[in-house]
């Protein structure tokens, strides 16, 4: 089954009320937000994704694909699960170097050119992150931002899951507005959990989570499109001051006036 669109039916907040918002769905080249406090309930409603809940989690939501029932070998066959889940807490046990652990996963894959494709992984991967990720390096080597930014460069190119997780990447040091335009290349379902304001107006519509439970969808209107233009412009600014300590240089006024300055508005 080749998946086109998945939907969320709601099921119950931390108090046993029925969640606000009964269903929504997200179809390939979407770009979803998760968003609210923390311990609102982000993290547990894309476990129910990524599980494909069945009215079996506490929440008691279900999944389904193309509207229709999730196939079994989407649930019971690693291979053939469809959904690709980048969480916050991620370590490598290998200590493999980098590209024999990319080509491995390629070769399982059944990818016919391994060498382009681990070529098209990497150079995704450091787009991602400020320090580049060499291809010797061993896996356990990675800092925590070069580990998330393979992952996610691996499970877009190689592993070529149709739906992408990702759980709050704006702790990693990622380049996050970067990282969505390169993703929107990709004709995939990305949903994002996160707290950054530029990723949840860069997204199609976000869900707003409350006590356990979907309070609203709000899709992204065009006034909030022309916001967040002008927000990337303050979140370059900020990259560039932080690009500007890393390196052992000054933040002086006059660096701090001169970047001030660009803004357009």
């Amino acid at each position: 089954m080749n998946v086109e669109k998945i939907t969320v039916s709601g099921g119950y907040g931390k108090d046993g009320s029925e969640e606000k918002v009964k269903e929504f769905s997200m179809s390939v080249g979407d770009i979803v937000s998760i968003v609210g406090p923390t311990g609102c309930g982000k993290t547990t409603l894309i476990n129910d994704i990524e599980l494909f809940a069945n009215r079996n989690t506490p929440s008691g939501r279900r999944i389904s694909i193309n509207d229709e029932p999730v196939p079994e070998d989407f649930i019971f066959d690693p291979a053939d699960h469809p959904i690709a889940l980048i969480s916050q807490h991620t370590n490598f046990l290998s200590d493999l170097p980098v590209e024999e652990f990319l080509t491995i996963h390629a070769t399982v894959r059944g990818a016919r050119d391994a060498e382009s494709i681990i070529t098209e992984t990497l150079s995704f991967a450091n787009e991602l992150t400020g320090e580049a990720i060499l291809k010797d390096i061993a896996m356990t080597e990675l800092s925590g931002g070069q580990t998330r930014s393979l992952l996610i460069a691996d499970a877009v190119v190689i592993g070529n899951s149709p739906i992408i997780l990702l759980d709050e990447i704006e702790n990693a040091g990622i380049h996050r507005t970067k990282a969505l335009e390169l993703l929107k290349k990709y004709k995939k379902i990305f949903v994002f959990v996160t707290h950054d304001p530029c990723i949840a107006l860069m997204s199609d519509f976000r869900i707003v989570m409350k006590n356990g439970a979907m309070q609203h969808l709000i899709p992204t209107c065009q006034e909030e499109k022309n916001v967040v233009g002008k927000m990337k412009q303050i979140d370059d600014m900020m990259l560039n001051f932080r690009q500007v300590i890393r390196s052992g240089d000054e933040l002086t006024e006059s660096v701090f006036n001169d970047s001030f300055n660009v803004l357009t508005f």
